[in-house]
Parts: structure tokens; C-alpha cells; sequence
């Protein structure tokens, strides 16, 4: 039997995983409803979709061309499937490129991010189950009013270190989203608009969008 080249292989195993994964995850409320005898109330369900689909499917949207480039084809076929992109999948994989010493769309990057991504995936799933396992002895600990404040700013503290070490390696390219993002931060709670944490999925993509456009017009300036 001819062997398939591995981009070819990667792209087969990944539509075939990936469907068993969206029957699986479809199949479970599924499941409960019907051994439970539950049936939703379907003007609810359909409310609520009006509500948060729309924002997913743009959300999804734009993360499929911004991090299918950054990660490529293996590591985003788990990615996607695993979730939590933005907050571990990513980082992971550029992180490991960066030390790697390779470039994200080459050869080697696509192994290197899919390495990174599948490691990744397999500790969030020992730890969530560790951390299930664990959950009633802890929760006294975890709820305890010392260590609240901590838990508070763990993704400050998390993206705050790796932006430190992003944006010192080429300050210019920083200024433009960083100011948006920070603009934004600014002007939508002093409109009244809540909920800002809902909508990370949609400005982490057009912050991606605006570095783009102004590393090009840099890039073309002679800048950078």
C-alpha cells in the first residue's frame, strides 16, 4: 500500500477525528435527554441561539484564518477540537516554534506546533481530571478569601508575561493594536456597554487583523 505524503494524511486524519469529535460532543446532551426524558423547550433553546450564535460563528470565523496560519493544518485540526485556543493552544505552539528555532508555516513548524498542541492537550485533560477528582477537598482552600485575588488575575498575569516578551521584540509593530485594544477598553464602559469580557473571542482576531496590516505598511516603509 502507497504511503500518503503527510500533509495529505494529516488533512484525512483530521476530518475523520474531527467528525467522530463533533458526533461525540453532539451525542452526549443527546444521550442525557433520552435516558432522563428531558425535552427542552425549544422557544428557549432558539431565543438564546438568536442571542450568542451570531457572535461564535464570526468568532469562528475569524479564528480559522487567523490561527490556521500561525499553527498549521495538524495542530489546528486539535486545536479546534480541544478548544481554548486563544489562552493555551497558541501561546503553546509559538512558544515551542520559538525554541525550536523554526518558522510557523514550514515543515518543521507544522510538526513542532502539532507536538506542542497534542502535548498540551493531554495535560489540560489530566489536570481538568485531576482537578475534578480533587474539586470537594480543595474547594474550601480555592474559596478561601487569601488566595480569591490570585485566581482573579491569573490571564492578566498569564498574557501580561507573555506580552512583555512579544512586544519587546519588536515594540513598533505593538503600538498599533496594543492602542486600539486599549482604546476599546476604555471608551465601551464609559458608553455603558457590559460585558466586555464576552467579546475577547472577537477583539483577540482584530487585534491579530490590525498587527498584520500595520506590520505590512511597515514592512513596505522599510521599518522593520
Amino acid at each position: 500500500m502507497k504511503k500518503r505524503p503527510y500533509e495529505e494524511q494529516i488533512h484525512i486524519d483530521g476530518r475523520v477525528w474531527g467528525a467522530i469529535a463533533g458526533v461525540a460532543i453532539c451525542a452526549f446532551p443527546l444521550l442525557v435527554a433520552i435516558i432522563y426524558q428531558l425535552k427542552p423547550d425549544w422557544g428557549v433553546v432558539l431565543k438564546g441561539l438568536i442571542g450568542v450564535a451570531p457572535i461564535f460563528w464570526t468568532v469562528g470565523l475569524i479564528e480559522v484564518f487567523t490561527y490556521i496560519p500561525m499553527l498549521g493544518a495538524g495542530s489546528s485540526y486539535l486545536a479546534f477540537v480541544t478548544g481554548n485556543i486563544t489562552n493555551l493552544k497558541a501561546p503553546c505552539a509559538m512558544n515551542a516554534m520559538e525554541n525550536a528555532e523554526v518558522k510557523p508555516g514550514s515543515k518543521e513548524g507544522e510538526i513542532i506546533s502539532t507536538i506542542a498542541v497534542a502535548t498540551s492537550s493531554i495535560v489540560t485533560i489530566l489536570i481538568i481530571a485531576l482537578g475534578v477528582l480533587m474539586i470537594v477537598p480543595l474547594t474550601p482552600v480555592l474559596e478561601s478569601p487569601t488566595l480569591t485575588p490570585a485566581f482573579d488575575n491569573i490571564l492578566p498575569a498569564l498574557f501580561g508575561a507573555l506580552g512583555v516578551v512579544y512586544i519587546s521584540r519588536n515594540w513598533k509593530l505593538a503600538i498599533a493594536p496594543v492602542s486600539v485594544m486599549l482604546a476599546i477598553y476604555i471608551i465601551l464602559p464609559m458608553l455603558g456597554v457590559q460585558g466586555l469580557d464576552g467579546l475577547v473571542g472577537i477583539f483577540v482576531p482584530v487585534g491579530a487583523i490590525i498587527a498584520i496590516a500595520v506590520a505590512r505598511v511597515l514592512y513596505k516603509k522599510g521599518k522593520i
